[in-house]
């Protein structure tokens, strides 16, 4: 079988195209990852979709057939995919948040690429310089992981746009965990991925609209959470934990994220940051505790970070 006849159903022309199914997605997505497709009709499929924007049974069809071709992997209590590529972020303090949730005792699998980025915002760079990883934190590089969907991702070189294919990796959860957190760049993404997981049977779901695409949260912003609580569809709003106002990343406050961690650095906002982030991830893997005890609990943990070990989950 070719990719042929799923091209032709997306790009017949005006009047005559139509969506693809849940079911059409997986299969055109399970024979690009098998290598049975033309390089020229990937691309086709691609940028069509480009054009006019993916359904969420695409997004859900695509995701099932790359969580097909996953292998056995431990399962963890949090996913988190990391794949932003702006070349504007600054410290990727998301890591440090997910470093605390760890330290909570939950069980957290990073996974992702990171292109065009700044030794700043090297996810790799500082997971090793900080030594994060380990108890409780692991971090997968796609191109172990996946080299088939790292060649898909890597066709925006060719392209030069990105495809459906990042929404996909973001949804991946590639550990099968019991939950998973996941940040946009464009906020209507949120809504996309969150009725796209309640196709595929997850439950427990947190989008928001994050630093670079990542899932970390400006803390002096209202934050428009959306997603899935025990498989129940969630849109709210979390208010802002600082009074002052600044955007992410600003050049003009780069942050040592070294000097962060260590504790040689006070930074309240770089702090609230991490802070903030990690409340919406801890409020991810326990769904019965509310927002404000979730942002106390991040806050002990912040502070405690150095002196305590691994808490039981």
């Amino acid at each position: 079988m070719t990719l042929a006849p799923f091209v032709r159903i997306v790009a017949r022309g005006k009047g005559r195209a139509r969506t693809l199914t849940f079911d059409e997605a997986r299969q055109a997505m399970a024979l690009i990852l098998a290598g049975d497709a033309e390089p020229e009709a990937v691309g086709a499929l691609l940028m069509v979709l480009r054009l006019r924007g993916e359904t969420d049974a695409e997004i859900a069809g695509f995701t099932r057939a790359l969580r097909a071709t996953t292998p056995q992997l431990p399962t963890p209590d949090l996913d988190w995919p990391c794949y932003a590529a702006g070349r504007t972020r600054g410290a990727p303090l998301f890591l440090l948040a997910a470093k605390l949730v760890a330290q909570a005792g939950y069980s957290v699998t990073l996974h992702g690429w990171n292109a065009h980025q700044g030794p700043a915002a090297d996810v790799r760079e500082v997971l090793s310089a900080l030594r994060l990883e380990g108890d409780g934190l692991a971090y997968l590089p796609l191109e172990a992981l996946s080299p088939r969907a790292f060649a898909l991702l890597n066709l925006r070189d060719t392209f030069g746009l990105r495809s459906c294919v990042n929404t996909v990796l973001r949804m991946w959860n590639p550990a099968g965990a019991t939950a998973s957190v996941q940040g946009v760049f464009h906020p209507s993404y949120r809504g996309l991925q969150s009725r796209a997981a309640a196709l595929l049977g997850d439950v427990n779901l947190t989008v928001i609209k994050g630093g670079g695409g990542e899932f970390e949260r400006n803390p002096s912003k209202d934050i428009a959470v959306f997603g899935l609580r025990n498989g129940q569809d969630v849109e709210e709003i979390v208010p802002p934990i600082l009074p002052e106002t600044r955007r992410l990343h600003a050049p003009d406050h780069p942050v040592d994220i070294a000097a962060l961690w260590g504790g040689s650095l006070e930074d309240a906002f770089a702090s609230a940051t991490v802070i903030g982030t990690a409340a919406l991830a801890l409020r991810a893997v326990d769904t019965t505790t509310s927002m404000p005890k979730a942002t106390a609990y991040a806050a002990e943990l912040w502070s405690q970070r150095h002196s305590i070990t691994r808490r039981a989950g």
